[in-house]
């Protein structure tokens, strides 16, 4: 076919913006836009529950749950059908993980080094106990460097990943439409 026989607007030479154009559709991707109110619902769980655990962590001078907890706040209220979101991952998760920085801890004292080795062996740990939840590698982190007492951290940690869980289930019984949470306890 020569070019006299295609189409005038096939003739045209591309714009310059063709190669930005193909870019940002790349950029912006193909992922499912999240349904409407999804956004400010998952947003303000979220930091509902954070504002809790901070007031909790400022009263008994203990804030170093903040991180993790956190990313386990973000897990839970945006993607809750994912299994590292189920109460099982983040709250066996969480505390197999404090188990592995404690062990790590009293072995080999407190070091970036250890707390390296901390998170990959928690990692293992949770493979094996079938609890994936990749915020809680962070919980072993944070007790290797930090050093908290465990009297007070861990059942503190407990109650915390428990919070997140119970606020995950009250706010997806709020929403009337969407993924439930959870899918499964254990």
């Amino acid at each position: 076919m020569s070019t006299d026989q295609i189409a005038p607007e096939q003739a045209r030479p591309r714009p310059c913006s063709a190669p930005r154009g193909r870019i940002l559709s790349r950029l912006v991707g193909r992922a499912p836009a999240p349904a409407p109110g999804t956004v400010l619902h998952s947003v303000s769980g979220a930091t509902a529950v954070m504002l809790v655990l901070v007031a909790i962590g400022a009263a008994i001078h203990e804030p170093v749950l903040i991180p993790p907890l956190a990313a386990s706040a973000a897990i839970v209220h945006s993607v809750p059908g994912l299994p590292l979101a189920q109460p099982r991952s983040v709250i066996a998760g969480h505390l197999l993980c404090a188990a592995v920085g404690y062990a790590g801890l009293s072995a080999f004292g407190s070091s970036p080094w250890v707390a390296a080795v901390a998170a990959g062996l928690s990692l293992a740990v949770m493979t094996v106990a079938r609890t994936p939840h990749s915020p809680a590698c962070a919980t072993a982190v944070v007790i290797v460097l930090r050093t908290p007492d465990p009297r007070t951290f861990v059942p503190l940690l407990a109650g915390a990943a428990l919070l997140v869980v119970l606020a995950g289930c009250a706010l997806s019984r709020a929403r009337r439409t969407g993924t439930r949470y959870p899918q499964y306890w254990w």
